[in-house]
């Protein structure tokens, strides 16, 4: 039935995922039925949540809202909104490109939304949200915005300065979640070190994550995108300390050459870089690093790439993505260089740079081989329970596959395992 239900799709990253559960959690309490991500419209109401950040997710989120827009021409939906990054940097441009939307909002005014239908938001609900991961797993939001002025990022444009969320306000949500039945806790923001600056005048990442840590019911608390300038270096004691925060580190890197570091704005030397990871790795016994890594940026020369490629050999970093510069308006990058780095060239560069790296992760997998870990179950696929260890993250990591033949598994439990095989990627376990 139709009647009060409405659709919410959600483009690009987990931020917007958290910001999504946040408005459904609303639209329930005010008497609407919600569904999320279906591949029509099954509601008379649809909200797209957009994507901002590079042309390819641009790109998604004007397909999604055009064809949402045609369902709506043709009777199978009643009302459109848009709301989310895309919305934010361009609403005046869309308004007029796209006038089957009933209206856009930005990424931080959606709550006018619920007025728009005759609803109220309510304020004494603003930690809950209605999870749309499994139960077992949250993403956690500490902060929006960043300060920090990286050539090629359009982040900073769409979401403003950085803001820290109180932490008592962080706690109070935690609690909230793990009631719920949250075990693990993604913690993410754009720019998760510089958390606190704003709020408490120094960095108070590791204070933070001690408090989460401290709340009973956290079992597993993993670290999202933090930034190499300046690193809170407290957290690593904290890491080593605390059972429940996994030994993983997802740290953008995006460049090793120091002429590209400088070109690139991003405070960091090649020496300083190699250095913090060598103190991660010695402070923090095992633990697994992510980076994601830039390729083709304006001024990369055929000697910035092969440093980038020894860096990915002598690095060996256990998790890895790549991407290819893309152009975005407003940014320092569009101002001040010409993008004259071939788009073929570009994929070249990133192809061969996977593909170093797809070595370096069979390897890695490779060896867990024979060793006992734990293992938290997140869903079935197949002939398979799908679980993943502490230096796995949702969706972005490798998997660890258990034949669901041999045994009955409960999703969001653990249990510990022993590895068996493995592939580029994945690991094949049996319970012990």
């Amino acid at each position: 039935m139709k009647r009060k239900t409405i659709d919410i799709i959600t483009l690009g990253c987990s931020k917007n995922l958290v910001d999504s559960e946040q408005l459904i959690r609303q639209l329930e309490e005010v008497g609407y039925d919600v569904a999320h991500d279906s591949e029509k419209p099954v509601g008379e109401i649809a909200v797209i949540n957009t994507c901002g950040f590079i042309g390819d997710a641009k790109e998604e989120s004007i397909n999604m809202i055009l064809e949402f827009a045609q369902a709506k021409e043709e009777g199978a939906l009643e009302k459109l909104y848009v709301m989310g990054c895309l919305s934010e940097r361009y609403l005046k441009e869309l308004a007029v490109e796209i006038p089957q939307v009933d209206k856009f909002y930005g990424k931080f005014n959606w709550k006018e939304l619920l007025q728009d239908l005759g609803k109220a938001y309510h304020d004494e609900l603003h930690i809950e949200r209605t999870l749309t991961t499994p139960k077992h797993y949250a993403y956690l939001k500490i902060s929006e915005g960043c300060d920090r002025k990286c050539s090629y990022c359009a982040i900073p444009i769409i979401t403003g300065r950085h803001v820290s969320k109180p932490m008592d306000e962080i706690v109070d949500e935690v609690k909230y979640l793990v009631s719920r039945g949250v075990k693990e806790f993604q913690i993410i923001a754009q720019e998760l070190t510089y958390y606190g600056v704003d709020l408490y005048k120094k960095q108070m990442l590791p204070e933070l994550i001690e408090r989460i840590s401290d709340v009973p019911g956290v079992e597993w608390i993993r670290l999202h995108y933090a930034y190499p300038a300046h690193f809170p270096t407290d957290l690593f004691r904290v890491m080593r300390e605390r059972d429940n925060v996994c030994k993983y580190m997802d740290i953008a890197l995006q460049h090793i050459s120091d002429n590209m570091l400088d070109r690139m704005r991003r405070q960091v030397t090649k020496e300083d870089t190699y250095r913090l990871i060598e103190q991660f790795r010695k402070e923090v016994p095992g633990i697994h690093i992510r980076t994601t890594l830039m390729v083709g940026h304006p001024g990369e020369a055929e000697a910035d790439f092969e440093e980038l490629k020894e860096f990915v050999r002598t690095a060996r970093f256990d998790r890895m993505g790549a991407f290819a510069y893309s152009e975005e308006e407003g940014t320092y990058a569009a101002a001040q260089y010409e993008d004259e780095v071939p788009q073929d060239v570009k994929q070249e560069r990133l192809d061969e740079l996977m593909s170093i790296q797809q070595g370096i992760s069979s390897e890695v997998s490779a060896a867990k081989v024979g060793q006992q870990m734990k293992v938290m179950i997140d869903r079935i696929e197949g002939d398979y329970y799908i679980g993943r260890t502490e230096f796995d993250s949702p969706e972005v990591d490798p998997e660890v596959l258990i034949q669901r033949a041999d045994v009955t598994l409960i999703l969001g439990n653990f249990y510990k395992v022993e590895i068996i095989d493995s592939d580029d990627f994945d690991l094949f376990a049996k319970i012990i």
